[in-house]
């Protein structure tokens, strides 16, 4: 039984992370040229930034972190709030969704869901830039060579209370498991893109959709414009709650957190928060 769960975990980590891996490669070439075209910081090639090592760790971890965080706390919400305990009983529950939300059109589940989670996430967001939670979020913030590559620097703590909580409130309300499949490589590429080297500013855009010099003022500090531009993907939940933020004609230059102390693996970097 144990050799049984043990090739089942490997199995479902090999399959996570093909899934993810196949579009980092291209975003790792794509980057490389679009970064020596039109970067928002000379420099070095993403490959010789501070941290790299670092940051491949977050992208074996994170993943699948996410992957059965998802799967835990939505069979915890079935048992508690419907009262299924079985393995059966639970996947046939969520295979199609359920309720109203699943009656509706895919593209409408999917629009519904991209517009819902990230008002929830731009909350969320703001909460972990607060006193409370910050020593957790300042792990994503740790990057003083922000890259695309960096996109996946997150403490288990807010993957687990950010996007996975949000995904899992989504499969509760009835939202299709479909919706997630077609998503993923979406919000996936959306995340290595706005992290990316790149001066683009989406020119008229800039006010609807989240881009890589919007988001990299986020990770300037505090005083620079780190306490800005909290949306995932729609600008214009900063614009409707005031903290919209992108100077014309002036680009973020400087990265990172002032915690002189800050550790640079990921080891050390997880345990951080917890020995604060």
């Amino acid at each position: 039984m144990a050799w049984q769960a043990l090739s089942g975990l490997l199995g479902s980590v090999v399959y996570t992370l093909g899934f993810t891996f196949p579009y980092l490669a291209g975003a790792a070439v794509v980057f490389a040229v679009l970064s020596r075209i039109s970067p928002c910081n000379a420099g070095r090639g993403w490959w010789r930034k501070r941290g790299l090592a670092t940051d491949l760790a977050y992208w074996l971890l994170i993943p699948v972190l996410a992957r059965y965080a998802r799967i835990g706390f939505t069979v915890l919400f079935t048992v508690t709030l419907l009262g299924l305990s079985s393995s059966e009983a639970i996947a046939g529950f969520y295979a199609h969704g359920h309720g109203p939300l699943a009656a509706l059109p895919l593209w409408a589940q999917i629009a519904l869901y991209l517009l819902v989670s990230d008002f929830l996430l731009y909350w969320i967001h703001r909460a972990f830039h607060g006193a409370a939670l910050w020593k957790f979020h300042a792990v994503h913030h740790s990057s003083q060579d922000l890259e695309w590559i960096s996109a996946a620097r997150f403490h288990p703590i807010n993957i687990i209370f950010g996007t996975t909580l949000v995904d899992v409130l989504a499969l509760v309300a009835g939202i299709k498991p479909d919706v997630f499949f077609f998503l993923m490589p979406f919000t996936t590429l959306s995340s290595v893109f706005v992290h990316a080297n790149l001066d683009w500013t989406l020119g008229p855009l800039k006010y609807v959709l989240v881009g890589p010099v919007f988001h990299r003022w986020h990770h300037t500090l505090p005083g620079e414009g780190g306490n800005r531009n909290f949306a995932t993907n729609f600008a214009f939940f900063d614009l409707l709650f005031g903290t919209f933020y992108l100077p014309a004609g002036k680009l973020p230059q400087r990265y990172g957190i002032a915690e002189q102390d800050f550790p640079e693996s990921l080891g050390l970097q997880v345990l951080y928060p917890l020995m604060r």
